[in-house]
């Protein structure tokens, strides 16, 4: 049930190999035997993959049910071990660590005594994709898009801003129009970062070109390229306020259209409640609120 329902999440065979770690052709055979064990087909398989039939949808979720329930009974068997903590396996963006700091550990102590708290620090769609492959247990993530493997929990709306090197003319307490963002040479993240995503969509509704000079595989290097001042960014202000703070970069806000990105909290569909759900929620919330108040006006909770 585990092979078929990463089958059907992924949406494609030899992704789903890679994903669970098998050879392709053995995952392919387990889903051939399922199918002759019920009679009926499963999935439909097509140039781009495969889709489940109406049996193999109903298969899904009950699959869903089924792993969420195993999940649940190996926990609350391992729980009569009295002493053992719970293991939980956070992601979260770079920008969230940058201003939340070692903090998280440290409420996390006093919130979470039972619970043996570990952080994994990487991109949003990078978190997703780790998430998917049940490497994490939790993401605190932004942009991230409607899936039938994940339960998504939008915390807060957060605002992007210009960055650029310090530069006469450009109040900090001010802001600027996305059509004069749009004049300077930038330097973004890959096509498959939100940030960059959100950036381009702007454009496009303002029927702007979008002038990309670098494109940098890392936030350090995009701040590495803007301090030198032959390009800007737009960027979030939690990855770039210890440079502002310093004054090695400004932040100015952008407006018409104001740009923004909604940050959630992602789980597998298949992921048991924690035995201490309660609590890992409530330090959750209670980070994300600490969070939303050093942002200030750039960050509007739900």
């Amino acid at each position: 049930m585990r092979y078929f329902s990463k089958t059907v999440e992924v949406g494609n065979i030899t992704k789903a190999a890679e994903q669970l770690n098998v050879a392709q052709p053995a995952l392919g055979l387990q889903i051939r035997q399922l199918e002759n064990e019920l009679g009926v087909p499963l999935l439909v398989r097509h140039s781009r993959g495969v889709t489940p039939t109406r049996s193999g949808q109903v298969l899904y979720e009950r699959a869903c049910d089924i792993l969420r329930i195993v999940e649940n009974t190996k926990n609350e068997i391992m729980g009569f071990a009295g002493s053992e903590k719970e293991s939980l396996i956070l992601g979260i963006t770079p920008g969230i660590t940058n201003v939340m700091g070692s903090k998280i550990f440290v409420d996390a102590r006093d919130a979470l005594p039972n619970v043996h708290l570990s952080i994994v620090e990487e991109m949003s769609y990078i978190l997703i994709e780790a998430l998917e492959r049940d490497e994490i247990d939790l993401a605190i993530a932004y942009e991230v898009a409607d899936r039938p493997a994940l339960l998504r929990s939008p915390l807060l709306e957060e605002e992007l801003v210009f960055v650029t090197a310090p530069r006469d003319g450009l109040d900090a307490n001010g802001t600027i129009e996305m059509a004069d963002v749009l004049e300077y040479e930038l330097v973004l993240a890959g096509e498959r970062d939100p940030v960059r995503q959100l950036v381009v969509a702007a454009a496009e509704r303002m029927a702007l070109p979008l002038k990309v000079s670098f494109e940098a595989t890392s936030v350090s290097m995009m701040k590495s390229l803007v301090m030198k001042g032959n390009v800007a960014s737009v960027m979030p202000r939690g990855s770039v306020g210890s440079e502002i703070d310093r004054g090695l970069l400004a932040g100015v806000r952008i407006v018409n259209p104001v740009v923004t990105r909604t940050l959630y909290l992602v789980r597998s569909s298949r992921r048991a409640p924690f035995q201490a759900e309660a609590e890992i929620s409530d330090f959750l919330f209670s980070m994300v609120d600490s969070f939303a108040d050093r942002m200030g006006v750039l960050a509007h909770k739900f």
